[in-house]
């Protein structure tokens, strides 16, 4: 199920994250996007419990132990941004769990090429549905719409004393027949 190397050019590669070797890379980059992302949408205690509680290096290695693909984005053989996604409990439904681009490198169309890759990975390994999940107040949300995802329905998912306040989105994957 994991992704495929993919050079998009000489200086930016997408490849999959090795553990425990890339698990510096991906805190690294959590640390850097986590609070630009929601900082204006979620209290501070929220924020910090939800790193804390997602993005301690045991609760990586447990989600990718447990099935989640990572994918990391190199810029200049740097990480500008990562990507995880898992396959649902139905063997064609997927999701993705993580996107999360450098704030440095907004705009430069990183996250368009890795969703693309993660979306591809999905197709190889049968998907045909990629499901998300994203806060109602983050504009993601219209990043994910320009993708072609929509919303599917609303969830408040408990987490610890706070709750994730999502959008649902989807998007059916048109499988080729290379």
């Amino acid at each position: 199920m994991n992704a495929d190397l993919s050079t998009i050019n000489k200086n930016t590669v997408i490849r999959p994250a090795q553990f425990p070797d890339d698990l510096p890379a991906i805190l690294y980059l959590a640390e850097q996007t986590w609070a630009p992302t929601y900082q204006h949408i979620l209290a501070p205690e929220q924020v910090t419990y939800m790193f804390q509680k997602i993005y301690q290096p045991a609760a990586l290695e447990k989600q990718a132990s447990e099935g989640q693909q990572f994918l990391l984005l190199l810029q200049d053989q740097k990480p500008a941004g990562f990507a995880a996604y898992s396959r649902q409990d139905e063997a064609t439904i997927f999701k993705l769990n993580k996107l999360y681009i450098l704030p440095a490198f907004h705009r430069y169309g990183f996250g368009k090429l890795l969703i693309s890759v993660v979306e591809e990975a999905v197709k190889k390994a049968g998907g045909t549905t990629l499901l998300l999940n994203v806060n109602r107040y983050n504009p993601a949300k219209s990043f994910y719409e320009k993708c072609g995802y929509a919303v599917a329905y609303q969830e408040d998912v408990p987490i610890g004393p706070y709750f994730m306040n999502d959008y649902v989105m989807q998007k059916e994957l048109e499988v080729s027949f290379d």
